[in-house]
């Protein structure tokens, strides 16, 4: 299995620096949780370590290797990157979005064979989408083309998954089924990276937290170090209560600051 990390990256776009001096990694067996407000570089810090930005300072590590050395094949058959949404404008139907996923482990003109058919049914049911089969793609949900979008990544095999928002567009019975599938493909040896806005699912579903403010690590290591009321306040501007769930777990309730105190500090409503 195989292991991801940043060292030192910095990435700008269009000359405005978004990302600068991240150092994260993700294992096998481990949920990473990249976290932030909007505009944080949660998208651009996965982008980046899928290869899909290069970066302008410090290196993506794939097994301790440099990504850029690898090529684009070689990185598609061990990460896979999941975006929050697709545009196509084509009558795809679903089988064969997902059977795009098999294109790593194909010759370019190489026609799917059996084992490719039964690898992406496989990941159309562990993506709860094997109903929608025959749809186009054109004619789904956002929520629907989001369980598409993860068993496309689930028929790549890949054993690095990095998903961008991946619950955004779902009802919370299908967001908790992502959640536990994330959950389950860790347990089997996979290292996944989520970024996400949902701080309850954290606790319950991952295994270290990174926190970003303005394209800056603010804090990363396991939730309870990193999900404090200060680090939760400065990044999202908002004043967390933490409560406890019907099962020990911890539960976020936030309150919103309106106004600021002659000592700094925001009164809540």
């Amino acid at each position: 299995m195989s292991f991801l990390a940043t060292v030192g990256l910095g990435i700008r776009r269009a000359g405005r620096p978004i990302l600068r001096n991240v150092s994260v990694e993700v294992k096998p067996g481990m949920v990473l949780a990249i976290i932030g407000p909007n505009g944080s570089g949660k998208s651009t810090l996965l982008r980046g370590m899928a290869g899909l930005w290069p970066p302008t300072e410090g290196d993506v590590l794939l097994d301790g290797k440099p990504l850029r050395n690898f090529r684009r094949n070689e990185i598609a058959r061990t990460i896979t990157y999941v975006p929050q949404e697709i545009r196509s404008e084509f009558e795809f139907l679903v089988r064969e979005i997902v059977l795009m996923g098999r294109y790593p482990h194909r010759g370019r003109f190489e026609r799917e064979k059996t084992g490719d058919l039964d690898v992406a049914h496989e990941a159309l049911k562990r993506a709860d989408a094997f109903h929608l089969a025959d749809r186009p793609m054109t004619q789904l949900s956002g929520g629907e083309r989001q369980r598409v979008l993860i068993a496309r990544s689930l028929a790549t095999c890949a054993h690095i998954l990095l998903l961008d928002e991946p619950t955004a567009n779902l009802d919370l019975n299908h967001a908790l089924d992502v959640l536990q599938l994330c959950r389950s493909l860790a347990d089997d040896g996979c290292a996944l990276a989520i970024a996400t806005h949902d701080l309850n699912a954290v606790y319950r579903f991952v295994d270290r937290v990174a926190l970003f403010e303005s394209g800056c690590l603010l804090a990363q290591g396991k939730p309870p170090e990193v999900l404090t009321p200060e680090n939760v306040e400065r990044a999202f501007r908002v004043r967390p209560e933490i409560l406890a769930g019907v099962d020990g777990t911890p539960v976020f309730l936030f309150h919103r600051m309106n106004h600021t105190n002659p000592n700094g500090k925001g009164t809540i409503s």
